[in-house]
C-alpha cells in the first residue's frame, strides 16, 4: 500500500468503520436461472474514495495490523477478481472473482464481535476490511471457505470501530452470510437472498413473521360492522410495510420487495430490475441526522449501486453522482497477464443528461 501514507489511510477507513450506515442487499435469479447479485453502499458521515480493481492471478497481499502497521497474513491471488472498493484497492467492498464466487462486506454494528488481536497470531491475522480480497483470491466454493476460516483471525484495525458480516455466493445461487460472534465464525444458508446490518441474520428472518398479513395486491373491502372499508388505492396488501431506514425494516422491505418482483426471462434484464428494486433503498442525504446537523451536501448518502451478473461474470454499477450505469465485462480480461490496476468509479462526477432532440419548424 504505497499508493498513498499508511496513515491516511489507516485514518480513512477507521473513520468510515466508526460511521453509520445502510447498505442493503439482494440477490436475484432469472427464468434461465442466471444469478444476479446486487447491493448498495451507503455512507453519509464524507465522501469515500470509491474505485473499482482488477486483481490479477499471483499477485501478493499482506493484511494491516492495528497500531498503524503492516505484517498480518500475507497471501497470493490463485484466483483473479474483480470489485469495488473504498479507499484503497485492496479494501474490496463488493467482488467477483474469475471462477464466479461472489463475497461482499456489510457493517455489523454493536452484535458482531472479533477475537482480540493477539501479536504472537499476527502472521495469521487479517483485517476485516480485507477479507472479501482473501476470499476471492484463495477460493472458488463456500465451503472451502468454512474449511479455511478458522486458520486466519480475522480482526479490526480499531477496536472501537464497527464490526462486518459478510455474503458469499455461488454462481449457483448457493448464498451464505458469515458473521463472528464471540469470536466465532458462523455461517447461515441464506435462501432469502436478502442482507443488512444488524441485528444478526437469525433475528432478522425471525423478524419477517411480524409481517405475515402482507401480501401482493388488493385488500378489502371488509365489513367494519355498519360500515365497509375500501383501500385508498392498489398496493394495499403491502399496507404496514416499514418504510424506515433502519437495518430490520430494510430486511422486511428488501424481503418482499424482491420475493414479490417479477421474475425475468435473462441476467440482463434481472439486472435491470435489481437497480429498480433497490431504487428503494436510496438514502437521501440528511435524513440520518439531526435537521442541520449534515456534515456535508453530497447528492447522496447511497454512494453507489453495483449489481453482479455471476453467470454472465459482468459487474454493473451506478454512483450518486451518475446514475448511468457503467460495466465490467471479466470475460474480456486476461487475469494471467492483466497489470494490477485500479480506477475511480466516476471519471467525471456530474450526471450524464443526454438533451431530447427537438424537430423545429425551419424559417420560411
Amino acid at each position: 500500500m504505497q499508493r498513498i501514507t499508511f496513515c491516511a489511510t489507516l485514518m480513512a477507513v477507521i473513520a468510515i468503520m466508526r460511521g453509520a450506515d445502510a447498505c442493503t442487499g439482494i440477490t436475484l435469479k432469472s427464468k434461465d436461472n442466471s444469478v444476479v447479485v446486487a447491493r448498495t453502499v451507503d455512507w453519509s458521515g464524507t465522501e469515500m474514495n470509491n474505485m473499482y480493481a482488477i486483481v490479477p492471478r499471483g499477485h501478493n497481499m499482506q493484511s494491516l495490523l492495528p497500531g498503524r502497521q503492516m505484517g498480518g497474513l500475507e497471501f497470493s491471488a490463485l484466483y483473479g477478481y474483480a470489485g469495488l472498493a473504498v479507499e484503497e484497492p485492496e479494501f474490496i467492498i463488493d467482488g467477483t472473482n474469475e471462477a464466479g464466487l461472489s463475497a461482499a462486506l456489510f457493517y455489523f454494528p454493536n452484535y458482531g464481535e472479533y477475537k482480540p488481536y493477539d501479536e504472537k497470531d499476527k502472521d495469521i491475522s487479517l483485517a476485516d476490511f480485507q477479507v472479501v480480497s482473501w476470499i476471492l483470491a484463495r477460493f472458488s466454493t463456500i465451503d472451502q471457505v468454512k474449511s479455511a476460516i478458522n486458520d486466519v483471525r480475522i480482526i479490526n484495525i480499531d477496536p472501537s470501530a464497527s464490526n462486518v458480516h459478510w455474503r458469499i455466493t455461488e454462481p449457483n445461487g448457493r448464498q451464505v452470510v458469515m458473521e463472528i460472534v464471540d469470536g466465532i465464525p458462523h455461517f447461515y444458508e441464506n435462501e432469502i437472498g436478502v442482507l443488512t446490518n444488524a441485528p444478526g441474520f437469525e433475528w432478522q428472518l425471525t423478524n419477517l413473521n411480524n409481517y405475515v398479513n402482507l401480501k401482493p395486491g388488493p385488500a378489502g373491502p371488509t365489513e367494519f360492522g355498519p360500515i365497509e372499508l375500501r383501500a385508498f388505492g392498489s398496493g394495499a396488501g403491502f399496507l404496514g410495510l416499514p418504510g424506515d431506514f433502519t437495518p430490520p425494516s430494510r430486511f422486511v422491505r428488501a424481503a418482499f420487495l424482491k420475493t414479490y418482483s417479477l421474475e425475468q426471462n435473462n441476467a440482463y434484464d434481472t439486472v435491470i430490475r435489481a437497480f429498480h428494486i433497490l431504487n428503494n433503498f436510496d438514502v437521501p442525504l440528511g435524513v440520518q441526522f439531526a435537521v442541520g446537523r449534515a456534515p456535508n451536501n453530497m447528492p447522496s448518502a447511497t454512494q453507489w449501486t453495483v449489481a453482479t451478473d455471476l453467470t454472465n461474470r459482468t459487474i454493473y454499477y451506478h454512483t450518486m453522482y451518475n446514475r448511468s450505469i457503467r460495466s465490467i465485462n471479466m470475460n474480456q480480461i486476461d487475469f494471467a497477464n492483466i497489470e494490477f490496476q485500479y480506477h475511480p468509479l466516476d471519471t467525471t462526477k456530474r450526471e450524464t443528461i443526454t438533451p431530447v432532440k427537438i424537430d423545429l419548424p425551419t424559417a420560411k
